[in-house]
């Protein structure tokens, strides 16, 4: 006898639906087994809560940067007649740098003071004539007055001159030079930079939220590139408003560097520790449930599952700071907890202890 092909399928569905249902409930016991009256169970590793001392931290990056920076330029135009420095070598404050030519005002200062002891010696006269009637008042005043207008001259002068000397203006590194010997210069021309190193600057930001952990005189720590060694510094200041647009307060920190290891410019990676907590508790990040609202832990007491609402704070590589939610003493799930549900009975097959 030969069926149709219609009727062919239908005949072997008859035949495989009660196998097919007869496989379905026997996954659905095997998923919900193991509880007493049917109660689903579940086989996970645990986790006990415990106080432990947590310092936070926060890492952000910062610039090293000259405690004291500029542009060395003539103040005057002139002719350059020496430089006396080497460039990338440290000088002191007042070190002649750059000599520019000052023979014409050395001469006319010369020209004025042989002037003024002139007029000096003419109201010498002038006062004893003065007493005797010989001259008027105005004849005497008007030879002080010249006097005094020649001073005025000598002082400029010789201030003139102070200029033809660019000098440094404090200790530091003087950079690669631009000018040479004959070269005549000006106002816009750049001799050279000059740099304090010693301290350095370090500028980074952090969060607004850490602003009340930040104050002048505390430490920070910090590494470079290049180097195995940890430095610190000492906060100078803090900015007292935050940015804008990324919410970051600006932080300064003086950094010694005597022996002349660190350089302006370098990328430095700050370390910033915060208060110790002796008490604070610390679960394995896998152990948090995420959900839209918030974050959760199931909890296992007396062999059964609960689900407790926690708020968490600070993080490390693999653990996070509970900050409520959760006391000492509390055992928590750390696997399978996607497949907890409120009641259920947990078998713990391994438990962990900070």
């Amino acid at each position: 006898m030969y069926l149709s092909d219609a009727k062919f399928f239908q005949f072997l569905a008859v035949l495989l639906l009660p196998a097919m249902l007869t496989a379905c409930g026997g996954k659905k016991d095997a998923g919900a087994k193991a509880g007493h009256g049917g109660t689903p169970s579940l086989r996970a590793e645990g986790y006990v809560v415990a106080p432990q001392v947590y310092t936070s931290s926060y890492m952000a990056s910062g610039t090293l940067l000259p405690n004291e920076q500029v542009e060395i330029h003539p103040e005057i135009s002139g002719r350059v007649t020496a430089i006396s420095f080497k460039e990338g070598t440290w000088v002191r404050k007042g070190q002649l740098l750059v000599q520019l030519y000052d023979a014409d005002i050395k001469a006319l200062v010369q020209k004025l003071r042989a002037q003024r002891e002139l007029q000096v010696k003419i109201l010498e006269r002038q006062e004893k004539l003065l007493a005797i009637g010989g001259i008027s008042r105005q004849d005497y005043e008007t030879t002080e007055t010249e006097i005094s207008s020649i001073d005025a001259d000598v002082a400029y002068q010789e201030a003139m001159l102070r200029k033809t000397r660019i000098v440094a203006p404090f200790d530091g590194v003087v950079g690669i030079r631009g000018i040479s010997v004959g070269a005549v210069v000006s106002p816009e021309t750049m001799v050279a930079t000059l740099q304090q190193r010693h301290p350095l600057k370090m500028d980074f930001s952090i969060p607004d939220q850490y602003r009340g952990n930040l104050h002048p005189g505390g430490t920070v720590l910090f590494t470079v590139d290049g180097s195995i060694d940890t430095f610190s510094g000492k906060i100078s200041a803090v900015d007292p408003g935050a940015d804008a647009a990324t919410r970051t307060v600006k932080v300064r920190a003086l950094v010694p560097n005597p022996e002349g290891r660190l350089v302006p410019g370098a990328f430095a990676h700050v370390i910033i520790h915060f208060e110790s907590d002796p008490n604070a508790i610390l679960i394995p990040s896998q152990a948090v449930i995420p959900t839209t609202k918030d974050k959760k832990v199931a909890v296992v007491k007396n062999g059964k599952a609960s689900i407790n609402v926690i708020r968490t704070g600070e993080r490390t590589e693999t653990m996070i700071r509970v900050e409520q939610g959760l006391q000492p003493g509390d055992t928590i799930i750390t696997t399978g907890i996607m497949q907890v549900k409120p009641g259920m009975q947990v078998q713990l097959t391994k438990v962990l202890f900070k």
